[in-house]
């Protein structure tokens, strides 16, 4: 199973590479469901693995001239700031056990149907206002995004994601950025997310070095070929495949937990 795991890594940088977001969508059931870690170890290590690579595809987006720094810091420290603060101070705060009776729900399970819940949100959003960013550029209040963005950054801590699939839809949706802008911004912006808000976990779990190195490592090889290809691929079904991409995740993480 550790082999398909590592495989995986590949793929999660060859996802953020094509769609600037997806890869903690695959990074966190990979960790739980394959590498069979806890959901908390494992969303904690989801946001360096992703914030890592990010780093990366954000540099050489940069390259391009597809990083959108103005909105980028708009979005990214309002987002960081609320991301630390859960990963610190709210996530470990979360008792083991949420609900006893009449059902038991414990925080791992939380965690993943929350995050599930999440995806499902921001993929009808991009499936159901994929037009929108094609008239005038919309005025959105700076107070407005702020509080957005901040809000964005709650939901990010909780569930360890590096928010692309919820970022993305913003900077289209809200920023006016055409889909490939989009893209190279979100990586910009869940390089600092990430790796902040794993600042905050640091203080909180014992880390593994050796192995999130080594998985990080070929998340990295992997995004650099899903930016070679990005070039290849057309705007409007990128879009379209990366909302659909996050929805099946989504029901997946769902199957595992109730029925699987």
């Amino acid at each position: 199973m550790e082999t398909f795991g590592y495989i995986g890594a590949v793929c999660i940088g060859l996802i953020l590479g094509l769609t600037g977001g997806g890869g903690s969508i695959l990074t966190v059931p990979i960790l739980v469901y394959v590498m069979l870690l806890n959901p908390i170890t494992a969303t904690a290590y989801s946001l360096f693995i992703v914030g890592t690579t990010s780093v990366f595809g954000a540099f050489q987006n940069y390259r391009k001239d597809l990083v959108d720094f103005r909105n980028g810091f708009l979005f990214a420290v309002p987002s960081f700031t609320a991301i630390y603060l859960t990963r610190r101070f709210i996530v470990p705060k979360i008792p083991t056990v949420i609900i006893e009776e009449p059902f038991l729900l414990l925080k791992s399970t939380f965690l993943m149907v929350f995050f599930a819940v999440i995806m499902i949100f921001a993929s009808l959003s991009m499936l159901k206002k994929k037009k929108m960013n094609l008239g005038e550029p919309k005025e959105t209040s700076i107070p407005f995004l702020i509080i957005q963005t901040f809000i964005i950054g709650l939901i990010i801590g909780l569930v360890g994601a590096g928010g692309g699939f919820l970022i993305i839809p913003s900077l289209v949706l809200f920023a006016n950025l055409p889909m490939k802008k989009a893209i190279g911004t979100s990586l910009f912006i869940m390089a600092m997310n990430s790796l902040i808000g794993f600042m905050g976990d640091v203080q909180n779990l014992e880390i593994d070095w050796v192995f999130l190195l080594s998985f990080t490592s070929l998340s990295v090889v992997g995004i650099f070929i899903g930016i070679y290809l990005n070039k290849f691929v057309n705007e409007a079904q990128l879009k379209k495949g990366f909302a659909y991409f996050v929805l099946v995740m989504a029901l997946f993480i769902l199957y595992k937990e109730f029925i699987a």
